[in-house]
């Protein structure tokens, strides 16, 4: 693999960054002294750089969907709106308020009608950014850290988290309850057999699901970067659709059952198995330390690779629908399409619609990378 093109502009270490999809070649990234620099990769420097956090780290960034001159950053339990003008100016438009304790991920509904920001206390805000109030607090879905969040394209009033539980839930939010949960630190227990999983906990880090027009292609996962090393690929519909069918199936009213143990009717579905879902671990390439940050490919066949970077200073990039498309008999080997080695823990990455210089990767120093894939 040869030398990446290296940006520089920040004074402390970088924590997040996000691509432009209208516009290929401009990135943001952030840092932990509070600054968002932008960079177009058509250039040889950067644009301008922001100081949003006045010393604060940043710990996400994003997008408004549809409108990419307005973005999300979030810093310490304070998410910020910019409009940013590429004329080396921008204007802070609203301040939310409304988390107790650090913001972890932010993540815009497709649709520009909600925000979500996860923190350390394990609820989850929804923040309705179109008459600028609070809408939903999702709590009670994880009992440590909630690390991480995304709403699901398509399903409109739907996210998923994930958390320092091991937990990976799955919301209705417009009522504010889990619809499914699956353990990953229970499904771990039942395998103890897999040499193919480092020692550290199941921990969820990060998620991603991709746009709503790769789905029409392929199938509607998830991807989950674990603490323990593995990249979990989970078939959202058809774990939704097994809960549908045991719904379906309960007593009517009046009838007798026996209840589960530890749970009761109203509680969500807790899933504790592999079921049609991928875990792409060690033993099939991967990642030997906990899994930071995880991301569907914007270029090329747009969809069709995950890249995953890990504190074991490895980038992965994975052919998932191989395991979809073909069926579960294809083999494992066939999964993992190139490794990058690089010389510090991945903190966060990206990816641009573009044929080169298309992955972008923040580490743990003031130098963001940006390598070349496919």
């Amino acid at each position: 693999m040869e030398e990446p093109r290296k940006l520089k502009g920040h004074k402390a270490s970088t924590t997040c960054c996000i691509a432009s999809q209208n516009r290929p070649g401009l990135i943001a990234t952030a840092d932990e002294d509070g600054c968002v620099c932008w960079f177009d990769l058509r250039c040889k420097d950067k644009i301008f750089t922001m100081d949003v956090g006045n010393g604060n780290p940043v710990s996400s960034i994003c997008f408004k969907p549809g409108n990419e001159d307005v973005v999300y950053v979030s810093l310490g339990s304070e998410v910020k709106c910019f409009d940013v003008n590429m004329v080396t100016a921008s204007e802070l438009l609203h301040s939310y308020n409304y988390n107790k304790d650090e913001i972890n991920q932010i993540a815009c509904s497709s649709k520009s009608s909600f925000l979500a920001a996860a923190d350390d206390s394990g609820d989850v805000k929804i923040i309705d950014i179109r008459q600028n109030r609070m809408y939903k607090t999702l709590r009670d879905g994880h009992t440590s850290i909630c690390s991480s969040v995304q709403f699901i394209p398509w399903r409109p009033w739907e996210v998923i988290t994930g958390g320092l539980d091991s937990k990976f839930v799955l919301w209705d939010f417009s009522k504010g309850r889990p619809r499914k949960i699956w353990d990953f630190g229970t499904l771990d227990a039942g395998n103890k057999g897999n040499t193919g999983q480092c020692l550290n906990p199941a921990f969820v880090h990060a998620l991603a699901l991709p746009e709503v027009d790769v789905v029409d292609r392929f199938v509607k996962v998830c991807a989950v970067a674990r603490g323990d090393g593995v990249v979990s690929i989970i078939n959202v519909e058809s774990e939704l659709n097994t809960v549908k069918s045991k719904s379906s199936a309960k007593p009517k009213k009046g009838s007798k059952s026996t209840p589960k143990v530890g749970g009761s009717s109203a509680d969500p579905e807790i899933e504790n198995q592999n079921g049609g879902d991928l875990h792409l671990d060690h033993s099939l390439g991967g990642h030997t330390a906990a899994v930071s940050c995880v991301t569907f490919s914007t270029f090329g066949d747009k969809g069709k690779f995950i890249i995953s970077g890990g504190n074991d200073r490895q980038v992965k990039v994975w052919d998932w629908s191989k395991f979809f498309m073909a069926g579960e008999t294809s083999s494992g080997t066939d999964f993992l399409c190139s490794s990058l080695s690089l010389s510090r823990k991945v903190n966060w990455l990206c990816t641009t619609p573009t044929d080169s210089e298309n992955l972008i990767v923040c580490d743990t120093s003031k130098i963001v990378k940006v390598y070349n894939i496919g």
